[in-house]
């Protein structure tokens, strides 16, 4: 059968994708990009907020068209709306055929056979059960690939239903993660993306074992030659694993780092365990242990407790952090989260007050950029510009699908790390001589 992939949300959801995309080829169906062809569809769902939610659905109907005007035979809904909703996103959307949970990819071949014989089934498993150690399908390109070192979390942030869809935080065994590592160095995959609910949280399930020993491991590997990592949590950033960062040149200087906001009493109530203090003297740390490092932070505004005090308490905080990276979410009330039974603002207050931080962060980002121009930087080549064939990628600090890009002049091949002389910036694109 020929069947398709479309793959919404995060970077683990991704690697579940990838997962799915090489058990469907092993048991002989053929993997299609064009949906018209496809006679299946893996809708691979995120529901993180209910932004996400809704263009999952939106997603799975667009898909559901292809039934009359493509090949289209069989709809399969995996990922997190199925996990967090079960049953019920079968009977809200009858244009599914089946539905499969976080817990359940590995069983994604058998559930196509299941729907070829004419059944619809739910299969829904334990969502935290041991990491997957299934082989996948790399779809990010030839530079680069995402690593997955754990699954699930164990924050409870007040805000947050991922416990409720990942489950409990596990770690992958490190003797699996770094046989992985060295494999996708084998390939030629330059670049890899530790990824995870919460690195730092890296085996406090595993006797001996910490994310500074496992980047220990890692940057000894031949062929990795650049590290970053995705998501820290602020807490657990200790002074070891900050040695480790600084004094390893395998470890891109790039760190996300989501702080959500800086008041006190707001942090506080969505169950954070950093204060404002605490968070500015972390970033004060890091920027004097680290040099050349590069921050990115992920905000909410409007949340629980956030008055016109509290949020320009947030921007003064930008203002004088000058972040070089972040995003920023108006709050999204989940279903049994404690937060959405708190008092907060109205979503066009979040939203209004969401694009004022976008505003401001992006003046701190261009000043920025603008100041790298003439300066020489580690980057990475991508690949290719499909309209003009110039060589594309990233400068250190630009992180796939997140960030900015760079597009070089001179000569670069995928997967070439190099240095490059930024001689032009805007609109979060470089401009790079190579040299």
């Amino acid at each position: 059968m020929k069947v398709g992939m479309i793959s919404l949300g995060c970077p683990k959801n991704q690697v579940s994708a990838e997962q799915m995309l090489y058990l469907l080829r092993e048991a002989g169906h053929d993997i299609v990009i064009d949906m018209d062809e496809a006679e299946a569809i893996v809708v691979n769902t995120c529901a993180f907020i209910e932004d996400a939610k809704q263009e999952a659905i939106n997603t799975i109907l667009e898909a559901a068209g292809f039934k009359k005007t493509g090949s289209l035979k069989y709809l399969i809904v995996t990922g997190c709306l199925a996990q967090l909703y079960g049953a019920e996103v079968m009977d809200e959307l009858p244009e599914a055929d089946a539905l499969v949970g976080v817990g359940s990819c590995e069983e994604i071949v058998d559930v196509l056979n299941r729907v070829e014989a004419g059944e619809r089934p739910v299969v829904i498993g334990d969502n935290s059960a041991p990491v997957s150690e299934c082989r996948r399908i790399i779809s990010t390109g030839p530079a680069w690939a995402y690593l997955l070192i754990a699954e699930g979390c164990d924050n409870c942030c007040s805000y947050c239903v991922i416990p409720r869809i990942r489950g409990r935080f596990r770690s992958r065994a490190p003797e699996k993660i770094l046989a992985e590592a060295e494999k996708l160095a084998s390939f030629g995959y330059r670049e890899l993306i530790l990824v995870a609910q919460d690195l730092t949280r890296y085996g406090q399930d595993i006797p001996g074992w910490s994310l500074a020993r496992l980047l220990r491991g890692l940057c000894e590997i031949d062929g990795v030659d650049w590290i970053r990592l995705h998501y820290l949590y602020p807490h657990e950033l200790t002074d070891e694993l900050i040695e480790v960062i600084a004094e390893e040149p395998k470890i891109v200087k790039y760190l996300d780092i989501p702080i959500q906001h800086i008041n006190d009493r707001i942090l506080k109530l969505m169950n954070r365990r950093d204060t404002g203090a605490e968070i500015r003297a972390l970033f004060k740390k890091l920027r004097e242990r680290i040099p050349g490092l590069v921050l990115r932070t992920s905000l909410i505004s409007g949340l629980p407790g956030e008055g016109e005090a509290e949020f320009e308490e947030l921007c003064e905080f930008l203002r004088e952090a000058k972040i070089e990276r972040a995003g920023v979410f108006p709050f999204s009330p989940e279903e049994g989260t404690p937060a959405a039974r708190m008092e907060f603002v109205d979503g066009e207050t979040a939203r209004e007050r969401a694009g004022q931080i976008q505003l401001l962060q992006a003046g701190i980002m261009d000043e920025w950029e603008a100041s790298l121009i003439g300066k020489t930087v580690d980057a990475i080549c991508d690949g290719y510009d499909r309209e003009t064939g110039e060589p594309v990628g990233r400068a250190y600090f630009d992180s796939p699908g997140i960030d900015g890009a760079m597009v070089f002049t001179g000569e670069a091949s995928p997967g070439d790390i190099l240095r490059a002389e930024i001689i032009s910036a805007g609109d979060g694109v470089l401009k790079g001589k190579v040299v």
